[in-house]
């Protein structure tokens, strides 16, 4: 069910709610320049474990509008907050990826007592520790959405590709400007030392062969973080979920179902 939420500085964020309220809810957080269609192979699988999925589009990205002014990663924080305060949400599963995961991490730094478990997939800490080594390897010209995926399921599946980008088609064109204001809140992200304060049950999941941010940051985030458990999903690129969509699910509702309160 489609709905809007309205930020004081006019923003209109484009919410989707999938299940049954009253159920436990579990918060998506997308990646720069991702939309709520993105986590249509995920959503059946978690409202099918009994799970009320909220999926919002970040402003700019999907059916989200993008006011004048600069952003941060705190904006995105209190864009999340507001989502949850306005469904009446005290307490939520928060599972992020990519950009959504450093969403995700200052979400969980900042309102530990809103969350009651963490997912960190395909993303990293920032700042200086970033683990970089991840290449592109054989991307086609004109075709640099093909490094989201790894680059045996590209060759493999190109019908499936295909579909994924259907599936945005209809949306409205994403503003050059929203892709900025993310990349400048990425660069000024940097969660390294902080991350031992995280409270909140944490799994970090990430794909083998991702091209875009390398598996390494997993490894970084689950010694950073206290008591977290690794995920590592074998073959899969950053697009994992895509890609992998039982096995990636499996592993988040395990893990949501391990720490139930």
């Amino acid at each position: 069910m489609p709905e809007t939420i309205e930020r004081p500085d006019g923003c209109l964020l484009n919410v989707e709610l999938h299940g049954d309220r009253g159920d436990e809810s579990l918060i998506l957080l997308e990646g720069a320049g991702g939309d709520i269609p993105g986590w249509r192979r995920n959503i059946p699988h978690f409202v099918g474990a009994g799970l009320l999925v909220v999926a919002y589009d970040f402003r700019g990205n999907g059916r989200s509008t993008l006011p004048a002014g600069d952003v941060s990663m705190g904006t995105f924080v209190e864009d999340t907050v507001a989502v949850m305060d306005h469904f009446g949400i005290e307490r939520a599963d928060v599972y992020g990826q990519s950009f959504g995961g450093m969403v995700a991490q200052e979400l969980a730094l900042a309102h530990a007592d809103r969350l009651r478990t963490l997912t960190l997939a395909c993303t990293h800490g920032g700042g200086s520790h970033v683990v970089r080594g991840s290449s592109k390897g054989n991307v086609p010209k004109g075709k640099p959405y093909l490094a989201m995926y790894s680059e045996t399921f590209a060759a493999a599946h190109p019908e499936h590709i295909a579909e994924d980008l259907r599936a945005s088609r209809d949306l409205p064109p994403r503003p050059h400007e929203a892709g900025r204001r993310q990349w400048e809140a990425m660069a000024a992200f940097d969660a390294y030392d902080r991350l031992p304060q995280v409270t909140v049950p944490t799994l970090v999941l990430h794909g083998t062969a991702d091209r875009v941010i390398d598996p390494a940051n997993a490894k970084v985030l689950a010694e950073r973080i206290p008591g977290a458990e690794l995920v590592l999903l074998e073959g899969a690129g950053h697009l994992y979920h895509s890609e992998q969509p039982e096995a990636a699910d499996a592993a988040v509702i395990g893990f949501i179902e391990r720490h139930r309160a």
